[in-house]
């Protein structure tokens, strides 16, 4: 679905806002001073809070994983697992952000459920894109053991972002992760 510009500006500023301190740190008096338009503006576009936390994790989600790729074109699953670590680094090192999905997944059980029901996407559709990419190179491997290396990258990621943030040391971030990689 094509967004205006003013849509997608409004998305931007939800998204920063909440992937620096969730789902109730942002409201449509803050994202319309923001934008610089008036808070019926927002509503205009995100009729609630709820359709604008959904569109903000789903966009997220999608970007994601396009700046992913294809999981059956990639060179190797090792550049691979190497790029999918380089896209959490850069949300914490350079943009100095949390996952969102990983702040939203904190909080799932306390979210509206058309955004909870977002968050468990970006995971499964994580789950799914690793999967097929450790499948490439582990096909002795059940399907169920790949899942649980799957998910023990995702868990891993996050709590390394969790932990690198809270004690304000990206190096942390960058061990964790070298670690992953060398298993």
């Amino acid at each position: 679905m094509k967004r205006s510009e003013k849509a997608n500006e409004i998305l931007d500023v939800a998204e920063k806002m909440a992937r620096q301190g969730g789902y109730n740190n942002f409201s449509f008096r803050e994202i319309a001073k923001a934008v610089d338009v008036k808070s019926s503006s927002v509503h205009y576009h995100f009729p609630t809070k709820d359709d604008l936390g959904a569109a903000v994790v789903r966009r997220y989600t999608d970007r994601f994983l396009d700046a992913l790729g294809d999981p059956e074109s990639v060179e190797s699953s090792e550049s691979a697992i190497a790029d999918y670590i380089g896209l959490y680094r850069n949300a914490l090192v350079d943009d100095g952000l949390m996952c969102l999905c990983g702040i939203m997944g904190a909080e799932v059980e306390a979210l509206p459920p058309i955004v909870g029901a977002e968050a468990r996407q970006f995971f499964e559709r994580n789950i799914k894109w690793l999967v097929a990419v450790l499948s490439q190179t582990n096909v002795s491997n059940p399907a169920s053991d790949l899942r649980v290396r799957a998910l023990h990258i995702i868990a891993t990621l996050e709590g390394a972002m969790i932990v690198a943030r809270s004690l304000d040391d990206h190096e942390i971030f960058d061990s964790i992760a070298n670690e992953l990689s060398s298993l």
